[in-house]
């Protein structure tokens, strides 16, 4: 039986790892290894980038040789681990993807271009060609999975060497990393990536924080190790005495880990207790049980705290028993319980799924874990709009989930707060847009009523119901929001058209004009095509939401004398543009005012809704409230910061600290250090003990306001400053 601590992510590498290094790693796990193929890549690769240096002063071809290992690690193919030692090749030097062709084969080359491809992605600030470039990335990955493989490893070995970049590069690379590759590695099932990950990006992103969490983890170190240790025996001795072979290991939980618990909770590190656990390793599943009980027979467990990730797995196929006792001397104690079978998926992720046959030819074992790539190719191709694309992967594929069942038993697997709306669309587009009432586990429910892991569901349905916006409230999947924005849409646009017909119908009267006469004059679109409306039918729906004036229209037909004094005029002073910093391209005649739910400020991305009577309203591109919104994208219109007008704008932080005098004090002197000033300040002690401040500031821009919020987070005893938004 085998025990021992796991150590917590790989370090960086102190010196260069050999061919001969890389040979022998391959062939602990690969039966037929071409050598003369790994020496002649890892040539050619130290010829290409001979006299090039990385930013750490490291020689250039140290990269692609720790890239490399990290896919032995893995265990991927050779030509997986040959084509990280060349995927820097095509980028950095004058060699071609036709040099790699003839050089090493078609399946090197293709993976290359691939790793290539997604390295010409650049995660700009602006969340539109954010999610424009992840789109095409998911496109990319979807031809060979061991693409994005590739493209992780080098990430990961970027991220060990991150201190060498400039604050500025290592905040948006970290930043992007916990965004878009993190959750990746996740999804992918490869767990001690998506750690090590989360753990560089904290040291980029919030370095005194993880140098505290170092610091403190490593003051009681030896005592917690003690303590496991002790554990560890106890264990042993109950599954020898039972005649069970397993493998146990005390393992640490990782910083970001720590770091998330202390914020979900706003709880100081002294009191996050189960900061160690132990894994133990069975010989088969029903072990895994047994192993459970035997466990829960020497410590009471928590309520609440038992996961069965073996009978219903995760996405990525991880399986393992979680549960927490309540050790000796009181402490939490999280156990693990897997097969070893099931501890090398949990490792190894997507690539354990993988057969590799003669000619390269690549085969899934279990296409249950590629369920979550078909959603992103189906979500691309459903959601043309790039922002709603983006904010639909981050709900839907990179949050937790629960498994329900339909009275047949099949099951499905949705998002984290989903309800039976959601549960109908996934069944079914009909189902749900039909959908009157559920029975869950027996009983009749709400339709906003949240699913529990293991609910078992039946839609009730009619068929003169249809979709209701209200439904957008609280459905929490991307195809039901898509379906239901859907019908909404089509429905609103129908209502729009009449709408807009009839006001322009009024409009023609008044200047005594024949309306269907009037309808027929190609003139009336020759001040709206810079809108992209061609047609008299979306002029009409434009009206109808009232993007367009019918005043404006008419403008274009009448003759000048006709055109009443002074209109001109009183439209621009109803605009007010000049107060609200805003410039709306394309657009004239309409009133325009900053939303409160979001209060958006210069330098954040901004977008424009049209609410019919109140003009257009400017939200932030990530405000929460414009996914309810935009059922129908013409509503949505393109908008920008006026950089000619200074004038400051008033917003709200959320400040949370310990209970300790004269916080107040130190927090309102940080914001006035800062460039802000201070209108209104309200204080409110939570039931655990800890103050929170909400403080109206006025502030210039975006710039300004991260600077208030470093400012005043960089305070001791405050463990939390954030912009507050209205939801």
């Amino acid at each position: 039986m085998a025990t021992g601590l796991i150590k917590k992510g790989n370090k960086r590498m102190s010196k260069q790892v050999s061919v001969d290094v890389l040979i022998k790693r391959l062939r602990s796990y690969s039966k037929e290894v071409d050598t003369e193929l790994l020496k002649k890549a890892y040539a050619f690769a130290d010829q290409a980038h001979k006299g090039q240096q990385r930013k750490s002063g490291e020689p250039y071809l140290f990269h692609p040789i720790e890239v490399a290992v990290i896919l032995t690690d893995l265990k991927l193919d050779l030509y997986s681990v040959v084509a990280g030692l060349l995927h820097d090749v095509v980028e950095d030097t004058d060699f071609t993807t036709e040099n790699l062709r003839k050089t090493f084969g078609e399946e090197v080359a293709f993976l290359v271009e691939g790793v290539t491809k997604i390295g010409k992605i650049v995660f700009k600030s602006t969340q539109e060609k954010q999610a424009e470039n992840f789109r095409k990335m998911i496109i990319s990955m979807s031809s060979d999975i061991r693409v994005l493989l590739i493209k992780l490893a080098d990430r990961l070995h970027n991220m060990r060497t991150l201190d060498a970049l400039n604050e500025e590069k290592q905040e948006r690379i970290a930043k992007e990393t916990l965004e878009i590759y993190a959750p990746l590695s996740n999804r992918l099932g490869i767990g001690w990536i998506k750690s090590e990950l989360e753990d560089l990006c904290l040291k980029a992103l919030k370095p005194e924080i993880y140098n505290n969490l170092v610091k403190n983890l490593k003051a009681g170190s030896g005592g917690r190790k003690r303590y496991i240790k002790s554990i560890v025996a106890m264990v042993q001795k109950t599954l020898k005495e039972n005649k069970f072979k397993c493998e146990i290991h005390g393992r640490s939980k990782h910083f970001f880990g720590i770091y998330r618990k202390m914020e979900r909770q706003g709880i100081p590190f002294e009191e996050v207790y189960d900061l160690m656990g132990v894994r133990i390793l069975a010989d088969s599943k029903m072990d895994c049980y047994a192993v459970l009980g035997l466990v829960h027979s020497l410590w009471r467990p928590l309520p609440g705290r038992f996961k069965d990730y073996i009978a219903i797995p995760k996405s990525n196929l991880y399986q393992s028993l979680h549960t927490t006792v309540i050790g000796p001397e009181g402490k939490h104690v999280e156990f693990q319980i897997r097969s070893k079978e099931m501890h090398q998926i949990a490792e190894e992720g997507i690539a354990s799924h993988w057969v590799y046959k003669e000619g390269g030819t690549i085969h899934a074992k279990d296409e249950r874990i590629f369920a979550w790539l078909r959603q992103l190719l189906e979500l691309q191709r459903d959601l043309p709009d790039t922002r709603q694309f983006m904010t639909s992967v981050k709900n839907d594929l990179f949050t937790n989930v629960v498994f329900v069942f339909s009275p047949k038993g099949d099951l499905t697997e949705l998002v984290k707060g989903a309800t039976p709306i959601d549960f109908a669309y996934a069944v079914h587009t009909e189902i749900g847009e039909r959908c009157v009432g559920a029975k869950i586990n027996g009983m009749i429910a709400p339709l906003r009523q949240v699913l529990r892991n293991g609910d078992t569901l039946e839609i009730l349905t009619s068929p003169t119901q249809r979709p209701n916006k209200d439904w957008l409230k609280f459905v929490k999947t991307s195809k039901a929001r898509a379906k239901i924005k859907h019908f909404i849409g089509l429905e609103e646009r129908a209502q729009s058209l009449e709408f807009g017909r009839k006001i322009l119908e009024r409009e023609c009267r008044k200047e005594k004009l024949s309306p269907s006469e009037t309808l027929k004059s190609k003139e009336l679109l020759l001040g709206v095509k810079d809108q992209g409306i061609t047609t008299i039918g979306d002029l009409l729906i434009a009206i109808g939401y009232g993007r367009v004036s019918a005043q404006q229209v008419l403008r274009q037909i009448l003759p000048k004398s006709q055109i009443k004094e002074g209109l001109t005029e009183k439209i621009i002073r109803k605009t007010g543009l000049g107060q609200n910093d805003v410039k709306v391209k394309g657009m004239r005649d309409i009133l325009i005012h900053l939303s409160k739910c979001c209060s958006p400020v210069p330098g954040e991305e901004i977008i424009g809704f049209i609410t019919r009577g109140r003009g257009l309203s400017i939200h932030a591109a990530d405000c929460p409230n414009l996914d309810e919104l935009d059922a129908n994208k013409e509503r949505l219109v393109t908008v920008d910061w006026d950089k000619k007008n200074k004038r400051t704008h008033a917003t709200v932080i959320s400040v949370r600290t310990l209970d300790r005098p004269g916080l107040l004090a130190a927090v309102t002197s940080a914001i006035s250090e800062a460039g802000a000033n201070i209108s209104h300040a309200e204080i409110k002690t939570t039931d655990d003990q800890k103050g929170n401040f909400l403080i109206n500031v006025d502030i210039s821009n975006l710039k300004h306001l991260v600077k208030v919020l470093k400012k005043v987070e960089s305070l001791d005893g405050v463990l939390q400053a954030r912009r507050l938004r209205k939801t």
